[in-house]
């Protein structure tokens, strides 16, 4: 299973599915990572946390915890 945290800085990933339960996943999904979108990873701090992300034409910041919730292909 890949996830969100091994995809490498200018890589675009597929959201296959989102795991996690309750107000994590929903939070995850209110930041508009659902199944089938596109994520560009556009950059990724010196420790590892966090990433920054192109979702939907907007930019965001994703926790590496919160990137190991989204599976993507």
């Amino acid at each position: 299973m890949k996830t969100l945290k091994d995809v490498k800085v200018g890589e675009t990933a597929t959201v296959a599915r989102l795991h996690g339960e309750g107000p994590v996943k929903r939070r995850i999904m209110d930041m508009g990572i659902t199944k089938g979108v596109e994520i560009y990873v556009r950059k990724v701090a010196p420790l590892g946390d966090p990433m920054e992300l192109t979702v939907r034409n907007y930019e965001l910041s994703v926790r590496k915890a919160d990137a190991e919730m989204i599976e993507v292909v």
